[in-house]
């Protein structure tokens, strides 16, 4: 009876995280900004602790987080602008470039291909000829009606973002408060108190070094592009800067961006040095740089923070990426999967 008790526990588990799962899919535009949200919040509590601490308003740290959190925002919406334009500008150049290439390709595809279809009919001579091409789909490239009938949902995204952020800054303590109130019994709830507060240093703390690391990686990387030759170098070290957050997968769309950039900068063998320059430096930031500040005392599987990374994004695109390894550190802090120690951080994700 008790196995079969257990194995109904587990089936209303499994289905409410389906169900839960569903909801945040088909509810994206609401929880994604108020997940990225509450991880701002958490990211920015040492700024509310530091104006509490001097006996000021909550109200204080609340408007100055969100503040800063905007002004960030706003800042790298302006500086990836040109860069976007620069890329569409040059896309036919880079198209141009690479034209031998893709028919060198189709033509070694092309050749298999043939072979192929003459192994087939020695071997079934009653088989048809190859059936025709199918035709290639046409890629609709957005009008200007889409992106006015986009721009009330993205501003409406923007005003759940900075009203939970706000709000979350303001009330923070209360929060906390009530969690431990309501979820735990009497002799637990001190315990849960400190829990909450230990995920969300860890958390805070967490964010604060790799964003230092990024930092490093990105003023390095400019630094490289300058010496290279790549125009708007400074620009490129923010875009490392931002996409260097999304471990793993980041860098390997920034690779392939780089690859783009390259080809359309550069002729030659010199048309690599870019993608291959941030190859050097993000291998010598993830295996040694990223584990020595992090610290490898509250290390985290890997295949734990590669599957975190991957639902995230399967779930929420971009945001999901960013706000899925703080989440995970937060709940395995909570429920004391990973213990704090003096001086470490949270995990080496890149080691």
């Amino acid at each position: 009876m008790d196995t079969v008790e257990r194995l109904a526990q587990l089936s209303l588990i499994a289905i409410g995280a389906v169900v839960v799962t569903a909801a945040m899919d088909i509810a994206e535009g609401i929880f994604a900004p108020l997940a990225l949200a509450l991880v701002a919040g958490v990211v920015l509590s040492p700024l509310s602790d530091f104006w509490e601490k001097r006996g000021a308003s909550p109200v204080y740290g609340a408007v100055i987080g969100l503040f800063l959190t905007l002004l960030a925002v706003g800042a790298l919406v302006l500086i990836f602008q040109p860069v976007v334009m620069r890329m569409v500008a040059q896309a036919p150049k880079v198209w141009s470039d690479m034209q031998e290439v893709i028919h060198s390709v189709r033509g070694l595809i092309r050749g298999l291909s043939d072979m192929s279809d003459g192994v087939k009919e020695a071997i079934s001579p009653e088989t048809g000829g190859a059936a025709a091409a199918p035709a290639e789909d046409k890629v609709a490239i957005p009008s200007v009606t889409d992106a006015i009938m986009a721009a009330p949902a993205i501003l409406s995204q923007i005003l759940i973002f900075a009203g939970t952020l706000f709000f979350f800054l303001l009330t923070r303590s209360e929060i906390y408060s009530w969690v431990t109130l309501r979820l735990c019994a009497p002799g637990e709830r001190a315990g849960m108190a400190k829990r909450l507060r230990r995920a969300e240093r860890n958390v805070s703390r967490y964010f604060l070094t790799i964003t230092m690391i990024n930092a490093g990686l990105g003023a390095i990387t400019a630094a490289t592009f300058e010496v290279i030759g790549l125009p708007d170098a400074v620009i490129w070290g923010v875009v490392t800067f931002v996409i260097n957050f999304v471990v793993y997968l980041g860098p390997i769309v920034y690779i392939v961006i780089l690859l783009f950039v390259g080809v359309a900068e550069f002729d030659g063998v010199l048309s690599v040095a870019p993608a291959f320059s941030f190859m050097i430096l993000n291998a010598i930031e993830g295996q040694f740089v990223t584990p020595a500040l992090v610290g490898r005392h509250m290390s985290v599987n890997p295949l734990l923070v590669f599957l975190a990374l991957i639902f995230g994004l399967w779930l929420w695109g971009p945001i999901g990426g960013i706000v899925a390894i703080p989440m995970m550190l937060w709940i395995l802090v909570l429920n004391d999967a990973i213990t704090d120690t003096e001086g470490a951080t949270a995990m080496a994700t890149k080691s």
